[in-house]
């Protein structure tokens, strides 16, 4: 296997090209410049829908008005879920880490389509604007939820189109960065790397990129009939016009529900590449996850009707859809099973991306377990539309996505930026976070087990202690994301110089400089045929 030094001594961080300053990131095509301008921006946004969350939760500290009123609840949970969804779950592992790493880790020079890839981010970035100037301008910020449900979403009186239109161009932005990743990945992986010897990351990614390429037009369309039946009337979904709103579900989940997938399959490849990392051993049942990756991106097009057994369809769709739900739990539990015996007599190596890691599967299978209840028919009507579901829904989103981003965050960090971070300090961040997390979260499958709603911005004396627990643990959560935070960027400025294989890591992108350089390999590496990515010794 080949190594390689920087080109001409530069790197892709402090690279002059044809545009300097700003405009040298803004223009660039390198993939992972482009991969950085989506960690600032997914993170920009992020700090955003948290402060919606925090207060969200203030006004929940106790019942009755708090500090805004049902109204304006309304309208910050809605926003606070359209920016989490679809501008930072969504597109952030693959959007990130994909752009910055995927590359380097088949041994490429960059993506298939540079320029395209750009766009990517330019679309991006037009539907964040778009967003916002739903917020800011017109007849009042939305309303509906993140969902758009019809009819509410056309019946409205609030300055709705801007978000739709906006949800839609994020959606081409999603459906490009997946067509050149399935292109990359089949037309450019270097001499010697077989199918068989790619890092789960970059399978994981491939899973990820089919869903975006299928499933996101889905949505797309979805939303464009909400604007007609909004602005022209057309009767596709309102039942006064012969239109069906349940339809409007249908057409929404169909999406949503395998978009789960591409926010949990790239934080699934990124976990299988850290447990092997610091186990120093090679990943047990390396096949078995390859095809536990595909299964979940092909099964998870077919359960999306379990977010639909209140809303009225036929026993025979309620119990296909039950058994579905059940049998795609089976591809995450073959993961859950070969990352802890990967672990199993490794050669432990405690850094702060294995926390990160270990952290993630506690927390999601607590998610994948408590969403069993709600794939159950029984137990679904009763907890359908309570803070059982928000509870569920953040452990797997939030909590799986979350942990995962952070644990890849910590992991990559040394390679992007050529810097450490401070380990004491980020072992504090995880730990602040991690109890912050469960003590926010946690309360809330008590009281949607009691009864409480979701969506409501006042409730019963009987939730008042649940939901105290819950806005203190959001309060400590963000005490630990602005320590992560603070600690990662003091370390990219001042930071201690990085090696280029800090953890003695297998695979191709830690066999180039920290950071890379501007076209990440002098040679084009060749594996021989014993070289893979999880041969340790």
């Amino acid at each position: 296997m080949h190594t390689t030094n920087a080109v001409n001594g530069a790197n892709y961080l402090t690279y002059q090209g044809k545009y300097k300053g700003l405009l040298g990131w803004i223009f660039s095509t390198d993939h992972k410049r482009i991969g950085l301008l989506y960690l600032y921006s997914i993170a920009t946004m992020f700090a955003t829908g948290v402060l919606l969350g925090l207060a969200m939760k203030f006004e929940l500290l106790a019942p009755g008005k708090t500090i805004m009123d049902a109204q304006t609840y309304n309208a910050t949970f809605t926003v606070h879920g359209v920016i989490m969804i679809f501008m930072v779950v969504v597109p952030g592992l693959p959007a990130v880490f994909g752009n910055l790493m995927l590359p380097i880790m088949i041994g490429a020079k960059d993506v298939a389509f540079p320029k395209l890839n750009l766009l990517s981010w330019w679309l991006y970035v037009t539907g964040v604007v778009l967003v916002l100037c739903a917020l800011l301008f017109g007849s009042g910020t939305p309303d509906t939820g993140w969902t758009f449900y019809a009819p509410y979403s056309f019946k409205s009186g609030t300055n709705l189109l801007p978000a739709i239109f906006g949800a839609f161009v994020l959606g081409f932005s999603s459906i490009l960065t997946g067509l050149n990743f399935l292109v990359t990945i089949h037309r450019l992986r270097c001499p010697g790397m077989k199918w068989t010897k790619l890092p789960l990351f970059v399978w994981t990614l491939y899973g990820t990129a089919w869903i975006q390429l299928l499933a996101t037009p889905v949505v797309g369309i979805t939303l464009v009939l909400v604007a007609l039946e909004r602005v022209f009337g057309v009767g596709v979904f309102d039942p006064a016009l012969g239109g069906d709103p349940v339809l409007y579900q249908h057409l929404f989940w169909i999406y949503s529900h395998p978009a789960v997938y591409i926010m949990i399959l790239p934080a699934m490849g990124a976990i299988s590449e850290i447990i092997p990392t610091f186990s120093q051993k090679h990943i047990f049942g390396y096949k078995a996850i390859i095809a536990s990756t595909m299964a979940i991106a092909f099964v998870g097009y077919l359960v999306w009707g379990h977010h639909m057994f209140t809303a009225g369809m036929s026993g025979t769709a309620q119990y296909y859809f039950s058994l579905l739900t059940f049998i795609v739990a089976i591809p995450s539990a073959i993961k859950v099973f070969n990352w802890i015996s990967t672990m199993y007599k490794g050669a432990i190596n405690i850094q702060t991306p294995f926390y990160w890691a270990v952290s993630f599967i506690f927390v999601f299978m607590v998610g994948g377990l408590s969403g069993l209840v709600l794939g159950a028919l029984a137990t679904d009507i009763y907890v359908h539309d309570t803070a059982f579901v928000v509870a569920h829904f953040h452990y797997i989103v939030f909590g799986g996505t979350g942990f995962a981003f952070f644990a890849a965050m910590h992991y990559w960090f040394p390679k992007i930026f050529g810097r450490m971070y401070d380990k004491a300090w980020a072992n504090v961040g995880w730990l602040i976070f991690t109890i912050g997390f469960l003590a926010l979260y946690s309360p809330m499958f008590y009281l949607g087990m009691m009864g409480m709603p979701r969506r409501y911005y006042d409730y019963l004396e009987e939730f008042h202690g649940g939901n105290i627990l819950s806005t203190i643990g959001s309060w400590v959560l963000v005490t630990g994301f602005i320590i992560i935070v603070t600690n990662l960027i003091r370390s990219a400025r001042k930071g201690e110089p990085a090696e280029m294989n800090p953890w003695h890591s297998k695979t191709l992108e830690w066999t180039v400089t920290s950071p890379p350089p501007v076209l990440n390999f002098e040679k084009e590496p060749v594996l021989g045929e014993k070289d893979g990515p999880y041969n340790y010794d």
